[in-house]
């Protein structure tokens, strides 16, 4: 079972997205196992994961809504099935928004019970929105084999949700 929906692929896509050329430096917001870490690195640029719980050499302990990173110290930031889990969306993407310089992009896809008030939260942090894409169909497939071969899956709240991609500029 991989981390997030897509695995890989839907990680080199949203890197893809954010449009930055190599040399920068990126952070993993919710890295776990530093895949995507990883993958960064091997693309050429340089890059950076935390996670409450990392599972992997890349990443450092440490809770991403209180990083311990200074004011735009990134270009880019990435995020994949994190947010949503973190119980505090609109203070994680404040926190992405202190961390990246201007320009920076974020390119996240996550879980939402509610895309307008996501797209509303990502403005009120200082983003412009570049890219928004509907992926409902992809994470129920993740979601449903998760269930079967996983312990320790997190449960939505809500009835229906939706899982969307996120490409955003730091205003």
């Amino acid at each position: 079972m991989l981390g997030h929906p897509g695995g890989e692929q839907h990680s080199r896509y949203l890197i893809e997205l954010a449009f930055l050329d190599t040399p920068c430096k990126w952070l993993d917001m919710g890295a776990g196992d530093g895949e995507t870490v990883r993958l960064l690195r091997s693309l050429g640029y340089e890059a950076e994961g935390i996670d409450l719980a990392p599972r992997g050499a890349e990443v450092k302990q440490g809770d991403y809504l209180h990083a311990p990173y200074a004011d735009q110290a990134f270009d880019g930031i990435i995020s994949q099935c994190s947010f949503y889990t973190c119980g505090d969306v609109p203070k994680a993407l404040t926190e992405a928004a202190r961390m990246l310089r201007r320009g920076g992009k974020l390119v996240f896809s996550d879980v939402t019970e509610n895309v307008v008030q996501l797209l509303n939260h990502c403005r009120q942090a200082g983003f412009a929105v570049r890219h928004l894409e509907d992926l409902t169909e992809a994470w129920k497939e993740y979601y449903l084999e998760a269930l079967w071969t996983q312990d320790n899956v997190c449960l939505p709240q809500g009835k229906k949700v939706t899982y969307v991609l996120f490409v955003c500029e730091r205003m």
